[in-house]
């Protein structure tokens, strides 16, 4: 009796665990379930927002993404949904403007209605997008067709291409865009030929984006692969990257506006990546009205053609306080520059006034950068606010030109070493005391 107790109880514990592990068990969502046609000509945004919403509206799982190439407009991920694309599928951009609505987002540092992104997950946590698949922006031919636009309205009235100017009209879609999120997860996908920007984490904290493969052709313009915007607690890590822009930038928010919202990006970690052809390898700025702090990036590699692997930038009339930031461990191969600071970037007309507290720069440490490039760098602080207590430590470049500082106090360059073919390893003009 006592052992026929003790069977059906261990029987019953058995099946309770079977029924709860299958409970547990995400259900998934194929999107040619529900109509879509992967012939790289069909519009399927209703196919698969449809899809999404019937995952979120079931409660929750994964929205599947098979073999072939998906047409769509802009998407909007809903709660407890998460997104895979398998090998070999694709989710490619519309070219259609219309197929992407204005929303409230934030667009180069300044909140304003903007076209939405390719794919968007708002206010949603707890999320992941992943697989072996591609999302393809269409980027190269936006970038054709706003050329072939521009160039026929040269003959409109001035006031009316001012007034176009001033819209969204000329916008190109991002790639993705998390807001305001929380606990997300990017793992494996590729990115390609975003319109504009890759991977856009605004007003997000804990964030994993790790082995993405980034690549953008050299002719679309503002097609940075990962910009972590006024967010906490992001990390990168194994990530491949190739563009026309910064490979990842690092932003805060944009003069009036970017001070009035006045969020940070802090705590980001940055490591195990390669950066190829880009402006920058990892930018710091120039949107830096709400502050970045806390930044290591750590054991990366910048190739030939990137611009400047270590890269800050602002404008004084940005305001914002950068500091604490670290670049350890990076190797470069003959890149135009290996450090470039500079607190007066881009300044082209229209010219803001300076903004009441000045952008800071303070506490920064390049530790064990070595390698080759064109130009060692420069770095420029300003008259007023000059860039405080950069450090160099075990740092060796071979270059052709040294490099050039000014507006520069309590630094230590005796950690800069290394070889130049022309002038001195430093040079120093109108450095304050």
């Amino acid at each position: 009796m006592l052992y026929n107790i003790k069977y059906s109880i261990t029987v019953w514990i058995l099946m309770l665990g079977f029924f709860n592990s299958t409970y547990c068990i995400e259900k998934s969502y194929t999107i040619t379930d529900f109509g879509a046609i992967g012939d790289a000509k069909t519009l399927n945004t209703k196919a698969i927002q449809a899809t999404i919403d019937k995952c979120s509206d079931d409660g929750g799982g994964w929205v599947i993404i098979p073999k072939g190439t998906f047409v769509s407009g802009a998407l909007f991920l809903k709660k407890g949904v998460n997104l895979k694309i398998e090998k070999d599928g694709i989710i490619k951009g519309s070219l259609n403007k219309d197929d992407y609505p204005i929303i409230f987002t934030r667009w180069e540092g300044v909140e304003k209605n903007w076209l939405s992104a390719l794919i968007n997950i708002i206010e949603i946590d707890n999320i992941e997008i992943s697989g072996e698949g591609t999302i393809d922006g269409s980027g190269i031919e936006f970038t054709e067709e706003i050329r072939q636009f521009r160039q026929r309205i040269l003959e409109l009235p001035d006031n009316l291409i001012d007034s176009l100017s001033k819209t969204a009209f000329f916008g190109r879609p991002r790639l993705i865009c998390f807001q305001n999120c929380n606990n997300v997860k990017i793992n494996g996908i590729k990115l390609l030929n975003q319109a504009s920007w890759g991977l856009h984490i605004l007003y997000c904290n804990n964030v994993s984006i790790k082995n993405l493969f980034i690549r953008a052709a050299h002719n679309i313009p503002s097609s940075d692969g990962i910009d972590i915007d006024s967010s906490e607690g992001v990390k990168v890590e194994g990530c491949n990257i190739d563009c026309n822009d910064d490979c990842i930038s690092i932003k805060s928010g944009r003069d009036s506006n970017g001070l009035k919202v006045n969020k940070p990006s802090k705590n980001i970690v940055i490591k195990k990546c390669r950066f190829g052809y880009g402006h920058g390898g990892v930018a710091i700025g120039s949107e830096t009205s709400g502050g970045i702090k806390n930044v290591k990036v750590t054991d990366c590699i910048a190739d030939s053609g990137n611009w400047a692997p270590i890269r800050f930038k602002t404008q004084p009339s940005r305001g914002g306080i950068v500091e604490n930031i670290v670049f350890r461990n990076i190797k470069i191969n003959n890149t135009r520059q290996a450090f470039e600071m500079n607190m007066e970037w881009r300044m082209v007309p229209p010219v803001l006034p300076p903004a009441e507290k000045l952008p800071v720069f303070r506490n920064i440490t390049f530790y064990n950068i070595r390698g080759t490039s064109s130009s060692i760098g420069f770095i420029h602080g300003l008259d007023n606010s000059p860039i405080y207590n950069v450090k160099f430590k075990k740092c060796k470049i071979t270059a052709i030109k040294g490099l050039f500082a000014e507006n520069i106090i309590e630094s230590y360059f005796s950690g800069l070493t290394g070889r130049v073919n022309e002038g001195q390893l430093l040079i120093f003009q109108t450095t304050k005391d």
